[in-house]
């Protein structure tokens, strides 16, 4: 560990550089995990981050119901290939087509087309999975099942619901019995109710608390709803790395590309696996995801020959760029490098937008295209969230670096990729509509 012994100068040092209230590190090496605290929880209490801190996951919750599913995999209860409709028979969305032809494996690979930012307020009660099920027949697609990938939360609350059916119980106690427990992650937790027994975080926009805890509802969970330590989190990860979670097959399958990615640089994806992200760190493989909750933003890396895990997790501020300035930084010290950051050529050059002008929409946001100006509109469900404004530099002619979107989602320049008819932006596919 002595080439990361100055891991805690370095959290302290970026994350005051980069206005980040509170960040909590966890890094696995040699075997061993240690673990780094600095800054504060709450700028208004000035409660310190500690090191069995917990902290919203966001979207790094897809690894633990990836995991979970995987189990029942394992024990032949599900089969990776089987359509959905015929593990869950009420199973419905708006277009017949999917319904019946949507499968576990793109569930969890992102290539069910399911657009991905549904959040209908289902209630806080037990059965919120699946009345969330019941109110999928409004749900669209962003694209046909098996097409290309779009990254969809919707897709791993329909997973939860899977869990549900097959154990009998809620995702979260399904969770709890079948993943927490048995690797002994004691500071890991699904619902308000139980972070309240630990020393949480809250989300900051702007430098300030966020007005409440968490915006999403509870049915959310399977998708983002996961808080945890940072060291927890390497431990789940450790656990893929030592086969005591899931059998050897099944960890190796959980790693095997699924799908390409045509945005490659919103959270540096080289491919999606089942439920892992997959990336290319200029020639080493690795694994992990990254989240975004209320505020707070996590990120994982895996790199499984090398045996190192690294967990960052924080609470506002330029999260992104502090997460890739930690990650080149502690990376480096093994000899991995981390590709470059994202941003425009340094020779400007032209491109037709004629192309690209016009409206996409997805669920809950719509995009307007208007030559080098871009607009990005959460509503309906989403509405709860700001717009953003952003000016598009080329970097080739259907790649765009984005200015104006704010350095939690990105480092300085956030891509936006047209494909075939589609304006992706954070991993989604939004469809041309005008």
């Amino acid at each position: 560990m002595t080439r990361t012994m100055y891991a805690q100068d370095l959290l302290d040092t970026l994350r005051a550089e980069h206005g980040v209230p509170g960040a909590t590190l966890a890094v696995l090496v040699d075997g061993e995990i240690h673990e780094f605290a600095s800054g504060v929880l709450h700028t208004g209490t000035g409660v310190e981050a500690t090191t069995d801190s917990v902290f919203q996951l966001g979207s790094v919750a897809k690894i633990y119901t990836a995991t979970l599913v995987m189990s029942l995999v394992e024990e032949g209860l599900l089969d990776l290939d089987a359509r959905v409709v015929d593990v869950l028979p009420d199973f419905r969305v708006a277009d017949p087509e999917a319904t019946s032809a949507i499968t576990v494996r793109q569930l969890l690979s992102h290539t069910s087309g399911l657009s991905g930012d549904f959040q209908p307020d289902t209630g806080r009660g037990d059965d919120c999975i699946e009345r969330y099920l019941e109110a999928c027949v409004k749900l669209g697609q962003d694209v046909p099942p098996g097409s290309t990938v779009s990254y969809s939360g919707a897709g791993y609350v329909v997973l939860g619901r899977i869990v549900e059916v097959l154990t009998g119980t809620t995702w979260n106690q399904a969770l709890a019995d079948r993943v927490l427990m048995p690797l002994g992650l004691t500071h890991t937790v699904t619902l308000p109710e139980e972070v309240l027994r630990f020393r949480a975080a809250i989300g900051h926009f702007d430098g300030a608390p966020a007005p409440v805890w968490d915006l999403m509802p509870r049915a959310a969970g399977p998708a983002a709803a996961v808080c945890a330590s940072a060291g927890d989190v390497v431990r789940l990860a450790k656990a893929h790395l030592d086969n005591t979670v899931l059998k050897p097959e099944t960890v190796a399958l959980m790693q095997e590309r699924q799908v390409d990615v045509p945005d490659k640089w919103t959270v540096n994806a080289d491919g999606w696996g089942l439920g892992w992200t997959l990336y290319d760190f200029v020639g080493t493989p690795g694994i992990g995801h990254d989240g975004a909750a209320t505020g707070q933003y996590s990120y994982l890396r895996v790199l499984p020959e090398q045996g190192i895990v690294i967990a960052l997790l924080t609470n506002g501020g330029g999260a992104r760029p502090l997460s890739s300035a930690i990650l080149r930084a502690l990376l480096g010290q093994f000899g991995i490098e981390m590709p470059p950051p994202f941003a425009p050529p340094a020779e400007p050059f032209e491109v037709d937008m004629a192309p690209y002008n016009g409206v996409y929409r997805r669920e809950g946001v719509v995009i307007t295209i208007d030559g080098r100006s871009a607009r990005y509109e959460f509503v309906d469900d989403m509405a709860i969230y700001p717009s953003m404004d952003m000016e598009l530099i080329p970097v080739s002619h259907n790649v765009f670096a984005a200015t104006g979107a704010g350095s939690s989602f990105q480092d300085d320049f956030m891509p936006v990729v047209f494909d075939n008819g589609y304006c992706y932006i954070g991993m989604r596919a939004a469809p041309k509509v005008g």
